[in-house]
């Protein structure tokens, strides 16, 4: 029965493994930093979890504990996951478009990140 569980184990750090990677590799591989999103979020995010899966599996079904750190992990990549990657894509429209080559934003009439107005003695750092 054990040898069954180190399989599971094994197959979970495999998966997250091949996920690590193809995160990895599209970081380096596509070329925008919209498509560049992707990578980190999703793919790496899923071979993380399945790390902290194997943890949890190792844990409970060898060790005959239930550690909740594992849990408090994962709850916090999923948390942050996509936070980051909402930063990021601001970043994108912020710093690359223009207010005028967005598409109409409704009855606001002016998107979020472009609503910022510079205040006086505030030094302008988007230049950089």
């Amino acid at each position: 029965m054990t040898g069954i569980f180190e399989i599971l184990i094994a197959f979970f750090l495999i998966v997250s493994g091949i996920f690590g990677f193809v995160g990895s590799f599209g970081m380096i591989k596509l070329k925008d930093p919209m498509s560049r999103l992707h990578a980190p979020t999703k793919a790496t995010t899923l071979g993380v979890g399945g790390v902290l899966l194997a943890s949890i599996a190792h844990s409970v079904l060898l060790e005959g504990k239930l550690s909740l750190h594992e849990l408090l992990i994962t709850l916090f990549l999923f948390l942050t996951a996509p936070i980051t990657a909402l930063f990021i894509a601001k970043w994108h429209i912020h710093r690359h478009e223009q207010p005028q080559d967005l598409p109409d934003a409704g009855e606001d009439e002016l998107w979020a990140t472009h609503a910022v107005e510079q205040v006086e003695n505030v030094p302008d750092h988007s230049a950089n």
